[in-house]
């Protein structure tokens, strides 16, 4: 797959995985793994990048004794879900140009 593809639907993914409640690496993680596989140095790339985009702030708390990373959804990043929801017709429109000579012909 193309990694600028790849990389837009992994960030748009990540937003996703927060957009109800905010959250940390390891359960963004699980909660992607049924869909995507993601590295921890994948997520964090991502983070960082959604962070310095404003798409999510970071706070940090203490958890089990240790210091951890909670990430909050912002309306930036909101708003990139729903554009990100308005192409994906387009999307599906180009998949389905590129597929269609395999399909049966008559």
């Amino acid at each position: 797959m193309d990694i600028q593809l790849k990389r837009g639907l992994l960030d748009v993914c990540v937003l996703a995985a927060i957009k109800d409640e905010d959250s940390y690496g390891y359960k963004i993680i699980k909660d992607l793994k049924p869909y995507v596989e993601l590295s921890e140095s994948t997520l964090y790339t991502i983070l960082k990048r959604l962070e310095t985009a404003n798409m999510l702030t970071v706070r940090t708390a203490e958890h089990g004794g240790r210091l951890r990373k909670y990430y909050h959804i912002t309306n930036v990043g909101l708003h990139r879900i729903d554009v990100f929801k308005n192409e994906w017709s387009e999307i599906v429109s180009i998949y389905r140009f590129v597929t269609k000579e395999d399909e049966p012909r008559e």
